[in-house]
């Protein structure tokens, strides 16, 4: 089987994992640094967030060079290094691509802004004169960060001229995939990485390259939605699946199945299917289950949904609770105390069904949203494009606490990261959690060792009859995840009463329970039968 199908893959972000330099801004030689980390936690691979050269107004998602490492971050030889460290230790390597814009400084766009309408520079992006006078912009889309979709630039002779499209922060020029020319450059950096030995990509807003050719308004059913569907003029459209096809046929000519996890937020796991075709890509993000509520409806019908979807086209399910981009799930589930059980039951259910999953930094530490940092100290373009309405991203992005008792915790030499970590974390260090029994840590290094000693059937899950608010299924003859979603006590079905313990998120008080807000994996004799409702396949 594939490695991908199954794979648990660690996500660093780059600029807040390890400072080898003192700048306080993590780098290439800092995550060189702690790969044994990231070995000894138990992990197949490591997903590595843009790292390229860039102005830095998005965290790196505005990429000026495609084909090199940011100063900020270290060199290209700093990156082979990481690559042949990560691959000793066993680790694969995923690298981010970002392809649906540039970085307003790259050559392409600064080409572009010095040339007139109508040239071959300008046809890379979305350029459009305005509407009426040309003072209005093209239509009313919206950018994702707030504000317009449109700015207007100033032409050779001063005077304000076209406009260009940016679905998201004005310094992110969106590129026009329309034009060959785009198509054969992005097939040119894959090859440049796959060449130096990446063994995949993360592809960012994998679902929006496609644009509408008229470019219409949006209506009232598409406004304002991020989660989108089918017919929409700048999101999931038909056309993007054949970038991925020829993205499909390059992963092919390289030896150790080098794979692509797209990032596409899509309303209908159906609809996200279509990407997993056997001739596209090969596993994307689940973001319906990270998006579900803390009950056993909504987890159910998202793993229901996403496991019948993807069992179509013959791909795995990729869960993932967590990322760069959303609050951290231990403040989602409720913060404290109850959030942070509430997200050692969600890891051992995440790590028990069929297909990959992702953990984000930190997560294996329990670290939570940190929702104060000081709005003269947020980056985030969101909050800057709204006005501080939005908080935005910048609290699940706080450098990782590493030792020590006070901040930075081991992350720099210098006096302070470059978003200040709170005085709390010197409880959620990873030294003190590594040799602490009972730790998140320990949760989730146990549950990656065991995960790999039974045989689960990578393809279905077999419910089982349980009590309202709790969840019960089985992946192998003798495996079985059962979840209390409820915040009393709860009684195991009677089909596996009596199964041994092999992990629980919280240790019930009594036998062939479930503690509130919990998670267990019980093995049961291979002989004995589990009542069901009904069989999910992928």
């Amino acid at each position: 089987m594939a490695w991908w199908r199954d794979a648990v893959i660690y996500q660093v972000y780059v600029r807040s994992f390890a400072d080898s330099d003192g700048d306080g801004v993590g780098d290439l030689p800092g995550i060189i640094s702690r790969l044994p980390y990231i070995h000894r936690l138990g992990v197949d691979a490591i997903w590595l967030n843009p790292f390229y050269p860039s102005p830095q107004a998005d965290g790196g998602y505005d990429v000026a060079d495609y084909r090199d490492v940011e100063p900020l971050f270290g060199t290209l030889d700093d990156f082979d290094r990481l690559l042949t460290e990560a691959h000793r230790l066993g680790l694969r390597v995923i690298v981010d691509i970002v392809p649906n814009h540039t970085s307003s400084a790259h050559v392409w766009f600064q080409e572009a802004l010095h040339s007139t309408p109508g040239s071959p520079a300008r046809a890379r992006y979305i350029f459009r004169e305005g509407r009426g006078d040309g003072a209005e912009p093209p239509n009313n889309w919206t950018s994702q960060f707030g504000g317009p979709a449109w700015t207007r630039v100033t032409e050779a002779n001063g005077e304000p001229g076209q406009w260009y499209l940016h679905l998201f922060d004005t310094s992110q020029p969106d590129l026009d995939w329309s034009n060959p020319e785009v198509g054969d450059e992005f097939e040119s950096t894959l090859r440049f990485w796959l060449d130096r030995g990446a063994d995949g990509f993360r592809i960012d807003v994998a679902n929006a390259l496609a644009k509408h050719s008229e470019l219409p308004d949006l209506d009232d059913r598409f406004r304002h939605r991020r989660l989108t569907e089918a017919g929409h003029p700048h999101w999931d459209r038909d056309e993007v699946h054949e970038i991925y096809r020829r993205w499909r046929r390059v992963a092919e000519e390289y030896d150790g199945d080098r794979a692509f996890v797209a990032e596409a937020w899509l309303r209908d796991p159906e609809r996200l299917s279509l990407y997993l075709r056997p001739d596209e890509l090969h596993t994307a993000f689940n973001f319906h289950f990270l998006l579900a509520r803390w009950d056993a409806g909504s987890v159910r019908k998202a793993v229901d949904s996403t496991l019948d979807a993807v069992s179509r086209v013959g791909a795995p399910a990729t869960w993932v609770l967590s990322n760069h981009d959303v609050t951290r799930h231990v403040t989602r589930y409720g913060g404290g105390r109850l959030g942070k059980r509430r997200a050692r039951a969600a890891a051992l259910l995440m790590l028990a069904l069929p297909g990959s999953a992702y953990i984000y930094q930190g997560e294996e530490l329990g670290l939570p949203e940190v929702e104060d940092l000081p709005d003269e100290l947020r980056q985030d373009p969101t909050f800057l494009r709204t006005r501080g309405e939005i908080k935005g991203r910048d609290g699940c992005r706080v450098p990782i606490p590493w030792s020590g008792e006070q901040p930075p915790f081991g992350f720099t030499t210098a006096p302070t990261a470059w978003l200040p970590q709170p005085a709390a974390w010197s409880a959620l260090t990873a030294a003190r959690e590594e040799g602490e029994s009972g730790s998140m840590h320990s949760l989730y290094r146990e549950a990656l060792t065991l995960r790999r000693t039974f045989e689960l059937d990578p393809e279905r899950i077999e419910w089982a009859e349980a009590d309202d608010g709790v969840l019960v299924f089985r992946r192998a003859p003798d495996f079985v995840c059962a979840v209390n979603f409820g915040n009393e006590l709860a009684e195991l079905p009677t089909s596996v009463r009596g199964a041994k313990v092999l992990l629980a998120s919280t240790r019930p008080p009594r036998r062939d329970t479930l503690a509130a807000n919990s998670t267990a994996w019980l093995s049961i004799g291979r002989g004995q039968s589990v009542a069901t409702r009904r069989r999910s396949s992928t």
